[in-house]
């Protein structure tokens, strides 16, 4: 700009003196005296001075302050104005200017915001995303797809997707995904640290607005925890299946017998009706179980929260531990002067201790020892349940909790185990925001120990 001026200023200099030197020439003959000649010629270059500098300040200067104005809203400087007050045309051409430059500043900090919040959603989406070109590079990686795959962006963004992406499903996605122009998708699954992980992608294509192909987005979900839940839910099929299968087998079985004239028999049906009251029990006990646990998973489970003390939760229950204890000679001990407060569900927190006692009786052999003691520790309060039984294996413990998983199915079944006990002990703890930790070593015995809070949220 300083050289635009300077080039300016030197043709208006040029300018004066082309006319001083017209003037000069044309009233050469004509004016005899010189000293007359040089004073017009000195009038007429202050008047030319003072014209051309009212009409640089009045046109010229406005319209070089617009030009500059003009020149840093090019470079992207929208906080650039023309501060100068004009008026007429340039007046007019300014207020547009800076109009213009105000349009822009707000346009600029639009498309910041929305930019902003778009990074904020894609690298907070539970979604791995990637933004591949018409040509196959990659532009876009988000943190979930970093975390699913290893690696920092710059080992994808610029690189061509077969290049840097190992699995063949997803060149399989993208390459379909151009091919028919439409979305795909596809379960795979990949090795992470050792364990299987199951991934679904699906590749959408991406149109300009005269719809034609100019790229490819790639959304990858984690559904392991899903088929997780669906291997749960087959499981739970097949053990309930099979679990009423065997009492419901033996019902029918030994039914037939009967009606096949074992009933005849004084001794035999005895027997056999017998055999056929256990059976429904143990069917009955399932059930139970069952829709107890189907209460406990609900959402709207609730709990019937009131002030309970420790020391009538243990005398309610202890003649119906020391009944069961009684026929496997097995010696079982209470705490004396515990009475400790807190609030919880009275009836729900004596079903968790009667199912851990119970199951401590039953894996416990004969002449074994159980024991239940109480802690006191600042904001909750402690229910300890330790036996002398067969223990549990480290690489079981995490999964005594599932439904119809049994330490030893055949010991289980024998005392009449449903499987569910356990299951229904951690949704109640949980429902108190409770906690539950396990202790136990092979042949050694068990120690389960549940913690409620003193007061519930």
């Amino acid at each position: 700009m300083k050289k635009l001026l300077s080039k300016k200023l030197r043709g208006y200099t040029f300018l004066v003196l082309a006319i001083l030197l017209i003037s000069g020439v044309v009233l050469f003959p004509v004016v005899t005296n010189y000293y007359v000649l040089l004073a017009v010629l000195v009038i007429e270059f202050i008047v030319l001075l003072l014209v051309i500098s009212y009409f640089y300040d009045k046109y010229i200067k406005p319209v070089e302050k617009v030009a500059k104005t003009m020149d840093k809203l090019l470079q992207g400087n929208y906080n650039a104005r023309v501060n100068q007050s004009m008026e007429g045309t340039i007046g007019e051409v300014s207020s547009k200017v800076n109009a213009l430059a105000r349009n822009l500043s707000e346009l600029t900090i639009s498309e910041q915001i929305q930019a902003e919040q778009l990074t904020t959603v894609i690298e907070n989406s539970e979604s791995g995303l990637v933004l591949i070109d018409e040509k196959g590079y990659i532009h876009v990686v988000n943190r979930k797809f970093l975390s699913m795959f290893g690696k920092t962006p710059q080992d994808y963004v610029g690189h061509i997707y077969y290049d840097v992406l190992e699995s063949e499903q997803i060149h399989h996605t993208v390459q379909e995904t151009f091919l028919y122009e439409k979305h795909v998708k596809h379960l795979f699954s990949v090795d992470k640290n050792g364990e299987k992980v199951y991934l679904e992608i699906v590749g959408a294509p991406i149109f300009n607005e005269r719809n034609m192909l100019k790229g490819a987005v790639l959304v990858v979900y984690d559904i392991t925890e899903f088929k997780l839940l669906e291997v749960m839910r087959k499981d739970f099929v097949a053990n309930v299946s099979h679990e009423l299968k065997t009492p419901i087998t033996s019902i029918r079985g030994f039914s037939e017998t009967l009606l096949d004239g074992a009933q005849e028999d004084p001794e035999t049906r005895n027997q056999f009706l017998k055999i056929i009251f256990d059976e429904s029990k143990r069917i009955q006990l399932l059930i139970n179980d069952l829709l107890i646990l189907s209460n406990l998973e609900k959402d709207e489970s609730k709990i019937h929260v009131e002030d309970i003390l420790s020391d009538a939760i243990v005398a309610d229950i202890r003649p119906l531990i020391e009944q069961h204890a009684k026929r496997k000679e097995i010696e079982v001990e209470f705490p004396e002067d515990m009475a400790l407060a807190f609030s919880a569900d009275e009836e729900k927190v004596k079903q968790v201790l009667i199912n851990l006692l119970s199951n401590a009786i039953s894996y416990t052999p004969e002449q074994g020892k159980v024991s239940l003691s109480i802690s006191d520790e600042e904001d909750r309060i402690g229910f300890h349940i330790s036996d002398t039984g067969i223990g549990i294996s480290q690489d079981a413990v995490p999964r005594i909790f599932e439904r119809f998983y049994r330490v030893d199915k055949a010991r289980s079944r024998n005392t009449g185990g449903t499987g569910l006990g356990l299951a229904i002990v951690k949704h109640i703890v949980e429902l108190h925001d409770g906690e539950i930790k396990v202790d136990s070593e092979l042949g050694k015995g068990t120690t389960f120990s549940i913690y409620f809070p003193k007061e519930q949220r």
